[in-house]
């Protein structure tokens, strides 16, 4: 973006100047590249979510017809959809486990005996062509999915937390997307890459929250329903809520953890009620999981064994050894020092990850998407390559303390679980031996995890070093790849090697020999993990509802909060990196303090486009077509009283003066948009209006577009022509103050144009027609486009009464309010705009979710030193 290349400054030199010539705070405000930082800025072409309700007529006439009955069915129905969008979440994540698992062991049986043939034979090589073979063809699927629909790429964590902080992400909760993403991960697990089917449950769940309560898909066009509920941003965005918890929860087996999550990674307004609801949806689909898992792999229907798709097993201490402890006090030392290197790891792996990202963003995403293809199928390639000649060369044949033979080249020991058991490799080594590497790298993820955290056998701790390094640099070139990729297992899993290196040091090295090494793998595991993702509270959870063990709570928590804290010395969690490479105008918790030397004056975007409660076909048309602002102030102008406000109340005065010092810039706006009327398609306006009047004033013959045109200073006649401004007014007399009425939004304004809500100049406005409020919300979520109207089937001289649907009363706040106040309000009541008005109810200007981000802050807060 920083280069002539980009789309602002590629048309020729003299913009190619302009764009070197531009200051920091330009670049911010367009969202481009800043080339010093290297850092990709917040983009303009990211919509918001309408999550605040619009109080206007319609809404008032439902509110006015719903009674205690139809309000307790309404509740019962979102109950309901809660339930549903849990036990649907549970079923995709069954069919993903499923199919993992068939796959993983058909994969795994076939080379893993012809390993031990060519072991005798000398024909490895063949047994390396099955496995690539195998795993070629998974990762190419998962490939191809994801060129169906790219948003299928990666975990869809970013995604669905940019979802629930307020930002539409085009194409993230479409059907299709669910579709390629429960498809793809499992070819792309089962292809051997180092990616966990955990993460994109989650987004799986939210998909199925969004969609399922609409009973309609644009990729099923067929399927429709009459359902007249939910039909709104903020609606659905709750069932994403449910539907990301619900994930989870059935990732982990974790309902409490997924509640947590959604709530500390996601939504930014929260009450009880959508507590309840999203603990509920998190319990159906555990269960539901549960209650099939278990069915199908024990056949013991109603046992509930299996509550999540990853399991850590149950950490108990042998019962011949008395002097075992899970951990004691003095370990809380070693836990700390996990933390801190567990921070240092993350950071590291977050900042080559980064790295990775920016190159992919230059080098492979501009070219064909074949080379996405390509470079997934090197990754494989590389992949497969590094995992077999690791576990036939590097690994160590290690002695297990009680064993006996189970045939096949595996061995099960008595005080391990049966699937600890049936992972253990013995490839090249003697009876009673094991191959350390070949246990770890051999195995599904879930199998090498369980092994670190429960084999009674040792590992090498040269293997565990090997295995560490190899494991983190490939996790790291994988997770970004144009596959579903999941990162929550290869973190544990990389985790889990680097605690157990540390269980085998001190007992080794410093004769700590009291300690139990399933719960140093354990802390490690959390100290990665926490150290690349950040999450603290809800991560906490997970871990401990996935153990089962409620006395790891304080070492889990105490180990994720330092390793937090310490890389987030040095860069942020791997999600919110991926959300800023997108541009997304994500809102953080809080703004800094020192924003709030700043006050809404500061940071609100002066230059309005507004209407008039009644205004003309052809004037709203023009101003849908001339702009991509999503709502817009209704307005009247003030006149008449400016003079008495001047000699009245000092308070008021100053807010009439602070109103004219932004003369100049309303004066910049009429400019603008007298210039963009030359750039309108006008042989379709002006043949409409040529037409009408033709067929209406036959003797005249005007052209209002060309009176339109001629009337530089406004280009959007109002609804009464003497109230015009002339010629001879002066700029303080042409711009008077605004008084506010309302807001009213983009696709209710093409709403009301579709369905033909106006009325002539010789009636009134009560003879223009009125649309329900099911009415209004009938194209949700997708509504007509402006350019695709008909403009031959509206007659420009026709009025528009916007006054029954526009919002009369929208959260404002005054210029002279703090920073902080507006962005806790914008943040915590989910706003998409916010107005800003003076002291006597005149508009002055609007804020949104660009102007609270943190780059358009930090360049507004350098503006202002430069002014002081």
């Amino acid at each position: 973006m920083a280069g002539c290349g980009s789309a602002l400054c590629g048309c020729c030199p003299r913009c190619c100047g302009e764009r070197e010539s531009r200051t920091p705070e330009e670049l911010t405000i367009l969202g481009e590249t800043h080339e010093e930082e290297d850092e990709i800025l917040p983009r303009k072409d990211y919509e918001s979510l309408d999550y605040d309700r619009c109080i206007n007529d319609p809404y008032l006439e439902v509110l006015e017809s719903m009674d205690n009955k139809k309000a307790r069915r309404y509740e019962a129905v979102k109950w309901v959809m809660v339930f549903a969008i849990g036990v649907c979440t549970g079923l995709v994540g069954l069919f993903v486990d499923f199919f993992v698992q068939l796959f993983t062991q058909l994969k795994f049986q076939i080379v893993q005996n012809s390993v031990e043939e060519c072991t005798e034979k000398g024909c490895l090589a063949l047994s390396l062509l099955e496995l690539l073979g195998f795993n070629l063809t998974f990762v190419f699927l998962a490939s191809l999915l994801v060129l169906i629909q790219p948003v299928a790429a990666g975990s869809g964590i970013p995604e669905i937390k940019c979802y629930l902080n307020g930002v539409k992400v085009p194409g993230v909760v479409r059907l299709r997307t669910v579709v390629c993403k429960a498809m793809g991960v499992l070819f792309s697990v089962a292809g051997g890459l180092f990616v966990g089917k955990e993460g994109p449950m989650i987004h799986s769940g939210a998909v199925v929250g969004a969609g399922l309560p609409q009973f309609q898909s644009i990729s099923l066009r067929k399927i429709q329903f009459n359902f007249p509920y939910f039909r709104s941003d903020r609606d659905k965005r709750d069932f994403v809520s449910a539907g990301a918890a619900a994930g989870v929860a059935a990732a982990f087996g974790a309902p409490i953890g997924g509640t947590l999550f959604s709530l500390e990674e996601g939504s930014s307004f929260w009450n009880q009620g959508l507590t309840w609801k999203v603990l509920f949806c998190s319990m159906a689909a555990t269960f539901t999981l549960n209650f099939f898992r278990s069915g199908i792999q024990f056949g013991s229907w109603g046992s509930f064994q299996l509550p999540g798709l990853l399991n850590f097993g149950e950490f108990k201490c042998s019962e011949s050894d008395k002097k075992c402890h899970l951990w004691t006090a003095v370990d809380l030392g070693f836990f700390i020092l996990m933390g801190i290197v567990g921070g240092l790891l993350g950071a590291t792996f977050n900042c080559l990850n980064k790295r990775l990202a920016k190159y992919r963003m230059r080098n492979v995403h501009p070219k064909p998407k074949l080379v996405r293809v390509l470079e997934s199928l090197l990754v494989a390639l590389t992949t497969t390559v590094v995992v077999f000649v690791a576990s036939m060369v590097l690994g160590e044949c290690r002695q297990l303390s009680s064993t006996s033979h189970s045939g096949n080249g595996t061995l099960s020991l008595q005080s391990m679980s049966e699937d600890v058991n049936s992972s253990i490799k013995t490839f090249f080594c003697p009876n009673e031996t094991y191959n350390d590497m070949a246990t770890l790298f051999f195995n599904p993820q879930e199998s090498a995890i369980l092994q670190l955290f429960h084999q009674d056998g040792t590992f090498s701790p040269v293997t565990l070093s090997l295995f560490f390094l190899l494991y983190f640099l490939l996790s790291c070139w994988t997770y970004g790849i144009s596959v579903p990729s999941g990162l929550f297992v290869p973190s544990l899993l990389c985790g889990a090697a680097f605690g157990r290196l540390v269980a085998n040091l001190l007992k080794s090295y410093i004769g700590l020999d009291h300690i139990y090494s399933g719960t140093f793998a354990l802390i490690g595991a959390a100290a990665f993990l926490g150290g690349v993702v950040r999450m603290t509270i809800s991560l906490t959870v997970i871990l401990i509802e996935s153990t089962n063990e409620i006395t790891y709570g304080l070492p889990i928590m105490i180990t994720l909060m330092v390793a937090k804290w310490t890389g987030d010395f040095f860069n942020k969690g791997i999600y919110d990196i991926h959300v800023n490479l997108r541009g997304v105008p994500l809102l953080e918790w809080e703004t800094e303090v020192e924003m709030d030397k700043l006050r809404a004056s500061d940071i609100m975007e002066p230059n309005l486009t507004y209407v008039y409660p009644h205004t003309r076909i052809q004037s709203l048309v023009s101003i849908l077509r001339t702009t991509v602002h999503h709502a817009f102030p209704v307005v009247t102008e003030n006149r008449g009283n400016e003079r008495e406000f001047m000699k009245g109340n000092q308070l008021i005065s100053n807010n009439i003066k602070f109103k004219k010092s932004s003369i100049l810039t309303r004066a910049g706006e009429q400019r603008k948009r007298s210039q963009s009327m030359k750039s309108y398609p006008s042989s379709e306006l002006r043949n409409m209006c040529d037409e009408h009047i033709t067929t209406e004033e036959p003797p005249e013959k005007e052209d209002l577009l060309q009176q339109m045109l001629e009337r530089r200073y406004t280009p959007y006649p109002n609804l009464y022509p003497d109230q015009s401004p002339s010629e001879e007014w002066t700029m303080e007399e042409r711009f008077r103050p605004l008084t506010f009425h309302g807001m009213i939004l983009r696709s209710q304004l093409v709403t009301l144009l579709v369905r033909g809500v106006c009325y002539s100049e010789s009636q009134s406005s009560a003879s223009q027609p009125r649309l329900s409020h099911a009415e209004m919300l009938e194209d949700y979520p997708r509504y007509p486009d402006i350019h695709d109207l008909d403009l031959t089937l509206l007659n420009p001289r026709m009025i528009v009464d916007v006054t029954p649907y526009m919002n009369p009363s929208p959260f404002a706040v005054s210029p002279n309010t703090h920073v902080s106040q507006v962005f806790n309000l914008f943040r915590t009541m989910g706003l998409r705009h916010l107005p800003v008005v003076n002291a006597v109810g005149e508009i002055v200007g609007i804020i949104t979710r660009h102007n609270l981000t943190h780059e358009f802050l930090q360049a507004r807060l350098r503006q202002h030193y430069q002014t002081i």
